[in-house]
């Protein structure tokens, strides 16, 4: 069904067609639309499932723990401060080997007061043992929502997923929608390590030194195979849907003697900056960041490298940027910019390109604009 909606509701009927057994949530801008809308579904009948209103984000995720660890399918939603308040649950959730999926809508933290976009919310959450998809359009958060349940209760991961999309920018932007009926592509959950309820039995979770550091080695051989679960997940849904995703978006790469790094929706804006520097005979392209974590590996051989990174690790610098720079052994131009929702136009982003000083960090509107 073809249709017009925000990225909001795109999750909300995402979420309608994966029917998980529990959903748990908490309200909080610019996420609400959401949970609003799923807990509409609930009340008509439309999607069967329990819906609990809890009193918190962290309560929202400790029940979808529960719920989990049980064998049921979960799904909550958050924003920010409301990521930030789970902080303890979510690391609990991927210990625990939940595959628990949550859509998270990128918001700045405070103070001061900030409700609009930046990805520094969910990348402090980067070590935490989750996986991490940052989506551009609202088909595409449909769609990520959809492919997020196989992946994670795919065996060979049984982790959880945190499907990112831009606050407002996305949230709460219009655009076409295509729905579509999930149908048997989400194979039915089971989880080998689920508790039964009718089998009460008592459980020792403290672990000691001989046995903590195996736990954690699991989740990183897990987060290593889940590569190719996505790329598998992917290449199915290609073949069921007719569209295309991969870990990164390459746009124009191919000849291209300088790439653009970012995620969400400045990785699409880059895309039409990459057409008005090639009209100006600069060969330019793009690659937006999908999945970063697992996080992917980019071929920047011989190439100028900008990344425009809408977070900041203080001390330390852009998280995209420093993390290419740590894998891919490159230089990249480091561009701060878009934090707190700041507009940032594609003709910045061929103002970067054109400026570019590889191995030099720019906070664009405060140490000089390009």
């Amino acid at each position: 069904m073809l249709t017009v909606a925000t990225g909001n509701k795109a999750v909300a009927a995402a979420v309608k067609e994966a029917a998980p057994a529990v959903v748990a949530a908490y309200p909080i801008t610019p996420q609400t639309e959401i949970v609003e809308q799923i807990a509409e579904y609930v009340s008509s009948g439309e999607l069967k499932s329990q819906y609990i209103p809890v009193e918190s984000e962290h309560s929202a995720m400790a029940a979808c723990i529960g719920a989990s660890v049980t064998g049921a399918r979960t799904f909550t939603a958050t924003s920010s401060h409301g990521l930030h308040y789970m902080h303890e649950m979510v690391n609990w959730a991927a210990g625990a080997r939940l595959p628990i999926v949550m859509a998270n809508v990128n918001r700045a933290l405070g103070p001061g007061w900030n409700i609009w976009a930046e990805h520094t919310d969910a990348f402090q959450e980067r070590d935490s043992g989750w996986l991490q998809v940052y989506v551009g359009s609202v088909q595409e958060a449909f769609d990520a929502v959809l492919m997020a349940f196989c992946i994670a209760e795919d065996e060979r991961v049984l982790l959880p997923v945190m499907v990112n999309l831009d606050g407002f920018l996305l949230s709460h932007t219009m655009q076409p929608l295509e729905i579509e009926k999930a149908g048997d592509f989400i194979p039915p959950l089971h989880l080998p390590h689920a508790i039964d309820p009718q089998n009460p039995c008592g459980y020792g979770t403290l672990t000691g030194p001989d046995d903590y550091f195996r736990l954690r080695w699991d989740i990183e051989r897990s987060m290593r195979d889940a590569v190719d679960v996505i790329r598998g997940t992917q290449e199915r849904f290609a073949r069921r849907f007719g569209r295309k995703y991969g870990m990164v978006d390459e746009y124009r790469c191919d000849d291209a003697e300088v790439v653009i790094v970012a995620a969400g929706t400045l990785g699409r804006e880059a895309e039409v900056a990459v057409d008005l520097l090639r009209d100006e005979g600069t060969r330019a392209g793009s690659m937006r960041i999908r999945w970063f974590r697992p996080f992917p590996r980019l071929d920047l051989s011989g190439r100028d490298v900008v990344v425009i990174d809408r977070d900041y690790s203080f001390g330390f610098g852009g998280v995209l940027a420093k993390s290419i720079a740590a894998t891919e052994g490159a230089r990249p131009f480091s561009v701060i910019a878009g934090l707190g929702g700041q507009e940032v136009t594609y003709e910045d982003i061929a103002g970067f390109v054109r400026n570019r000083q590889p191995g030099r960090e720019l906070w664009f509107g405060v140490n000089g604009d390009v």
